[in-house]
């Protein structure tokens, strides 16, 4: 309600730097981010980009930071939300706080936004002027600048780490920047590489990036490798994804059948893939079973169009 804002605001203009008395100790403008503070409270409103101009005006501190993930400030949080992004308004609420005067930080904000499944998001703070290192350029899919970080003999240079290689390649499989992948591989990437326990087959197939999944598959990428978070392989985070909702927007049903597809042609044993749990399991065979398209898939041959 942003008459009632602007009320309280001309009633105690102190407020907009009052702090929560939560841990957090969040002001009114970290709650914009919507995120790290009660979960009841991470919501973002269609007009959360006016909430947070009123409080700007109001003189809010843009950079100010919060008892939140060991230390963040609202741009850190709006760009790693998933509720801004939800709503539509994520680029816009980053352009608001940076119009303010918001810090850009170092190469971690992109980073962060990347390892939160905000692909869209650090897209737009690399086009806004934020720093990026080798894991942050391969994850928004920028190959010219991933190239400037290896001499010509392949080997890295001393502003890069293999550490970076490797998440890079996790987050251009994630988010479908099928050129990346190929340089990485050219340059002798080990396709098996699993920063933070994840494979880039687990997340290419999670995202259904169908090009990614088939020039992983033609390295000879483990099929059956199981990540060291959930104990799932390739397959069984294609159909969790299929199965529940999509982990990427512009992913369709039929681009998981064509995952699922190539993986089962490459040797992947649906039995292994299927949840633990015997509530899921059995819920996400009776929608497998339901479906023509993913049945056929489920045999190794192309779903029809």
């Amino acid at each position: 309600d942003v008459a009632k804002l602007n009320q309280l605001l001309g009633e105690d203009p102190e407020l907009v730097r009052e702090r929560s008395t939560f841990l957090h100790h969040a002001t009114l403008l970290h709650y914009v981010g919507a995120n790290g503070v009660e979960n009841y409270r991470q919501k973002t409103p269609k007009n959360a980009v006016q909430v947070a101009e009123v409080l700007l005006r109001a003189g809010a501190d843009v950079n100010a930071g919060a008892d939140i993930y060991g230390g963040s400030d609202t741009l850190g949080l709006a760009a790693t939300s998933v509720f801004p992004f939800l709503t539509g308004v994520q680029d816009a609420l980053i352009d608001i706080l940076l119009e303010y005067g918001a810090n850009l930080h170092s190469e971690r904000l992109v980073n962060a936004s990347l390892g939160n499944g905000r692909g869209k998001a650090a897209e737009h703070l690399a086009k806004r002027g934020a720093p990026l290192d080798l894991e942050g350029a391969a994850g928004v899919g920028r190959l010219d600048l991933v190239k400037t970080f290896f001499n010509e003999d392949r080997s890295l240079k001393t502003n890069a780490t293999h550490k970076q290689m490797e998440c890079g390649f996790a987050w251009a499989c994630q988010y479908g920047r099928t050129n990346v992948v190929g340089f990485l591989l050219e340059l002798g990437l080990r396709v098996d590489a699993m920063p933070y326990g994840i494979s880039g087959l687990h997340w290419a197939a999670y995202t259904a990036r169908v090009d990614i999944v088939k020039l992983l598959l033609e390295r000879k990428a483990p099929i059956e490798l199981r990540d060291g978070r959930h104990r799932g392989t390739p397959l069984g985070w294609a159909l969790h994804a299929w199965g529940d909702s999509p982990a990427e927007p512009e992913a369709e049903p039929r681009h998981y059948c064509e995952v699922v597809m190539l993986l089962v042609a490459a040797g992947a044993t649906v039995d292994s893939a299927l949840p633990a749990d015997l509530r899921r399991r059995s819920l996400l065979i009776e929608k497998m079973r339901a479906d023509a398209h993913m049945t056929a898939a489920l045999r190794g041959e192309m779903p029809a169009q």
